[in-house]
């Protein structure tokens, strides 16, 4: 029963959603990339990853980026892919870590898609992170106080996005399925803009 109402929700989120993207929002590794691509699967629509991108646009990786030109020059390319991406129509798009901190790019992104916040708690996000090596931010001798500082600055503008779905540690179905409940019934529908 509870599969075939996930179904029907996943079925009514996609008939409002239109063309309008859905944008995933949060700290590395609370799995805007593994959910979204599962979330995408489940609409049927496209799953576009901005970092991935970026690197493509760049012709580098993002911790070569940041070797190379810093932090303000990854941003601005940042900044402009997202600004494409947003008008590519339905689609969920995983955003990195700093994309919704940027004034710009939180405006068109709330004023052509629905964003969505993976709030998740620091030990679960250092859990994830510290199993990978390619994290910019984190090549430090301490992971978890910068993970920290990141979320006692980030997590206020990551509040300002439509809907927030907390990020646990289960399985991504189950983290898909919150989603797609969290936009069901989510009040903002009418809001949204065409164009």
């Amino acid at each position: 029963m509870a599969r075939r109402s996930i179904a029907k929700e996943a079925e009514a989120v996609r008939q409002r959603l239109g063309t309008h993207p859905i944008v995933l929002v949060g700290l590395m590794g609370a799995g805007k990339t593994s959910v979204g691509r599962r979330l995408a699967e489940k609409l049927g629509i496209p799953f576009v990853d901005a970092d991935h991108e970026i690197e493509a646009a760049a012709g580098k990786s993002i911790a070569e980026i940041f070797a190379d030109h810093g932090e303000p020059y990854f941003r601005e390319g940042e900044r402009r892919v997202i600004q494409r991406l947003i008008g590519n129509g339905a689609q969920v798009l995983a955003t990195g870590g700093g994309a919704f901190m940027n004034d710009e790019t939180r405006a068109r992104i709330q004023g052509h898609g629905i964003s969505i916040w993976l709030k998740a708690s620091l030990p679960l996000l250092m859990k994830r992170v510290l199993k990978r090596q390619d994290r910019p931010l984190l090549k430090t001798e301490d992971p978890e106080a910068v993970m920290k500082a990141l979320i006692d600055k980030r997590y206020p503008v990551y509040g300002l996005a439509d809907i927030t779905v907390e990020s646990r540690d289960v399985q991504h179905g189950q983290m898909v399925n919150d989603v797609i409940r969290a936009l069901a019934h989510w009040n903002g529908w009418d809001q949204l803009k065409d164009g």
